[in-house]
């Protein structure tokens, strides 16, 4: 067997860890429609593109993190990608190709937004504790925030934005020991002012702002639930609450993206589909991979097309890296751009 580093062991112990607990044409009328009458169906997904392999490095591929650049291009993550293989990749959904932007480092990135401030690609680096940003060209690599939260470290994994720019992060501190220490986590757009909204939280994963920026959705991975977390005219927040309990069976709650009409689509790790709700709490939908698909567990989170309703989910497993699509029940949103 091939002799590794102590650091490249200590890399691939924190990825492996991050992965066995979880890291259109149609008028929004649809969306409407399927909340009003509380009718759970089917939708479809329909593979799009074969992006990565498992690497023969961390002995997996994850892909996470879909989001629309201004340009048009969408971003995704691999997580588990070893130094010198793509980490974010580009993709031209018009022509069907995609490239590596950026490849260096042995950072495990989770996920991955564009700043409304400043117009760069945000990343949070699981395994380091870290917040990067990237021009959007992939260049310029840039640590926008590094170190403990109130005395503790983070592991960040996925992020929102408020219309100001200001951070707001899933910290699954305590997931790799299976402890209800994780945190929502607030950082202002200058990455100096930090605050934890929430606390004692069982690895919360997905977070999404709701549409009118009212309140935080996010979801907790070892509890199989999505929480609500208010917040108030100054933009601190109130108490949450379950707003949700995911009936996942073997699978959990990964993260988490916001549609035209206020939907949620619910990624799910352990299993290869989505489940999405309205506002209510009810389960109107779940996109499903075609039957007798192989090799793929992993549906971790979507990006719907902003101002359109093809959507494109990140999809996993032992058969490689992809994107499937589907059509949403409304249109994309920056809530509905990955995160």
């Amino acid at each position: 067997m091939q002799r590794r580093s102590a650091r490249a062991l200590g890399a691939l112990a924190a990825t492996s860890a991050l992965i066995l607990t979880g890291c259109g044409t149609q008028s929004s009328d649809r969306g409407d429609e399927l909340s009003s009458h509380s009718a759970e169906r089917t939708v479809r997904a329909q593979q799009f593109m074969h992006l990565t392999e498992v690497h023969a490095e961390t002995g997996m591929t994850l892909l996470e993190g879909p989001t629309f650049g201004e340009d048009g291009g969408l971003f995704v993550v691999d997580v588990t990608a070893p130094d010198g293989k793509p980490k974010v990749i580009r993709v031209d959904v018009r022509r069907k190709t995609h490239r590596a932007v950026h490849t260096k480092g042995n950072a495990s990135y989770a996920s991955a937004q564009f700043s409304p401030y400043d117009g760069r690609l945000y990343l949070s680096d699981f395994a380091h504790g870290e917040i990067v940003s990237l021009a959007p060209d992939g260049g310029d690599p840039r640590t926008f925030f590094t170190g403990d939260v109130d005395g503790a470290p983070m592991n960040p994994d996925d992020i929102a934005f408020d219309q100001d720019g200001n951070l707001y992060i899933s910290d699954s501190r305590g997931m790799t020991e299976g402890e209800a220490h994780g945190r929502i986590v607030r950082i202002d757009r200058s990455g100096r002012k930090v605050t934890v909204l929430a606390d004692d939280l069982a690895s919360p994963n997905g977070i999404s702002f709701d549409v009118g920026y009212r309140g935080l959705w996010f979801s907790e991975l070892t509890e199989n639930r999505i929480s609500y977390l208010r917040r108030d005219m100054e933009g601190a927040a109130t108490p949450r609450h379950t707003a949700i309990r995911v009936d996942g069976g073997t699978a959990q709650t990964d993260s988490i993206a916001v549609d035209a009409a206020g939907n949620l689509y619910q990624g799910l790790h352990g299993r290869a589909a989505m489940a999405v709700y309205n506002t209510h709490g009810e389960r109107i939908a779940t996109v499903e991979l075609p039957a007798r698909t192989k090799g793929l567990d992993e549906a971790t989170n979507v990006a719907i097309t902003p101002g359109g309703t093809q959507a494109y989910m990140t999809v996993s497993g032992p058969a490689g890296g992809y994107l499937y699509t589907f059509e949403a029940l409304a249109k994309g949103i920056r809530q509905s751009n990955g995160g």
